[in-house]
């Protein structure tokens, strides 16, 4: 892992520097060669509230400042991104600070080498994305923005556009950042202690890479990503059981995969059919409980423009390799206090095992399940009305999402909406919709 992991950065390196000696000898030969130079200062001011669920009628209430500098000089590039909130959240009162993303480097017409936080979108799919990888997400930052939940890496990046139509880029990430997760929000029936992340070592990195094709007919992408994922399990911490009632506690759990991807988007006339599929490949998936089987993730879609309207349709599906149904336990003698004993532990471990399979959408050996999005702009562009609709066929879930955005002036916003999500007892949008569920309103200001 390290030769490779030294590999990619002596590679990009590599590139990065010769195609920047090369365009540098040149920049003062012919005005093609030479871009001007531009800054760009921006921002917004925004107040965002979010509430009305069941658990909190406060889910998150924040002002936020977004500062966001561009600036391109010739060959060199830089991009920041920083954000400034304050607010409550959950009950609790906070103050924050975030960068979004602040990078810099060489970006050229054929070569692009980034260096620092960056936040990396694949596929061509809408909202579920099996190829898109390289980024975590804050999945309890609730706002009117689902792009909001989007964390940036610190990351090595470089871009190699071989023609026009086929660009090649390659992706280090030195440090493992994992998701944001509150499952201790949910009622679980547990305790959750502080995850222990990965040691920062070359070793624990993950690298990333995609050809990307741009033709005529058809656009599609060749990935490939080797790394801890993001997306996280969680592994039993202790379990007690003196009190004859099971008192247990759990830790995040991190786990390395590979993943191998394809996604393509073809227009047919008024029609846009998009796809995305991911093989992922994991170890020890049946020693470990936070370790997902291998599977095959898939995403197809139609998109259609009903006058103002668009439509896109998703059928999103998963199959689990090698899937083997768990045994529920059952107490052969209730008199026995060795079987009761054995039984409480086997029941522990029983219900920490699926609650994983559910996380990672596994319990069942293939998954169906539906996504519908109608979007457009009314009144002139003044209003934009969204509607989001999920249903789960194997696990009965569903959620909804209804959106209005008045854009009052070129600069001011206001957006409403509201977020719901329903499923049976015991399923993770049972445990997630009290908490999650909830109105929002957002006033923002662009500069």
């Amino acid at each position: 892992m390290k030769r490779l992991i030294l590999s990619f950065f002596l590679f990009i390196a590599t590139v990065g520097l010769a195609s920047a000696q090369g365009l540098f000898e040149t920049a003062g030969k012919s005005p093609d060669n030479q871009s001007e130079k531009t800054v760009k200062l921006g921002g917004y001011v925004r107040g965002s509230a979010y509430g009305a669920g069941e658990n909190y009628d406060f889910g998150t209430l924040f002002g936020e400042t977004a500062l966001q500098l561009n600036h391109k000089a010739k060959l060199l590039t830089m991009n920041t991104d920083l954000r400034f909130r304050s607010g409550n959240r959950f009950g609790g009162s906070f103050s924050e600070f975030e960068i979004k993303e602040a990078y810099a480097g060489i970006s050229s017409k054929t070569v692009d080498v980034l260096l620092g936080e960056q936040i990396v979108s694949w596929g061509r799919t809408d909202g579920f994305n099996p190829t898109n990888n390289i980024n975590p997400n804050n999945y309890f930052f609730l706002s009117g923005n689902p792009d909001d939940q989007k964390m940036s890496n610190f990351m090595l990046r470089s871009k190699v556009r071989i023609t026009p139509m086929i660009e090649w880029e390659a992706i280090v990430i030195p440090i493992y950042r994992p998701s944001v997760y509150r499952y201790e929000l949910f009622d679980l029936g547990a305790s959750f202690v502080d995850p222990v992340l990965p040691e920062q070592k070359a070793g624990n990195g993950s690298l990333a890479t995609r050809f990307n094709f741009e033709l005529p007919g058809v656009g599609f992408s060749l990935s490939w990503f080797q790394g801890r994922d993001p997306f996280y399990g969680i592994n039993l911490n202790s379990v007690d059981l003196s009190s004859g009632t099971p008192q247990v506690s759990y830790r995040p759990a991190f786990y390395r995969r590979t993943t191998f991807g394809l996604d393509f988007a073809v227009p047919l006339s008024s029609w846009i059919i998009r796809g995305e599929g991911a093989y992922n490949f994991t170890e020890n998936e049946h020693a470990r409980m936070y370790i997902p089987n291998c599977d095959l993730s898939y995403v197809m879609g139609v998109e259609y423009n009903f006058g103002s309207v668009t439509a896109i349709l998703q059928y999103v599906g998963k199959h689990v390799l090698d899937f083997v149904d768990l045994n529920e336990p059952v107490l052969s003698d209730p008199m026995n206090q060795l079987a009761l004993y054995q039984y409480a532990n086997e029941r522990v471990n029983y219900e920490s095992f699926l609650i994983n399979r559910k996380i990672f959408k596994q319990q069942f050996e293939t998954n169906h399940a539906l996504a519908l999005t109608l979007s457009g702009d009314f009144v002139y562009s003044t209003l934009n009305a969204e509607m989001t609709g999920f249903y789960d066929f194997s696990t009965e879930e569903f959620l909804l999402r209804p959106k209005l955005v008045w854009n009052i002036t070129d600069a001011l916003a206001l957006s409403a909406g509201y977020s719901y999500m329903k499923g049976p007892d015991k399923s993770m949008f049972s445990y997630a919709g009290p908490v999650l569920n909830g109105a929002f309103l957002e006033m923002k200001f662009s500069f």
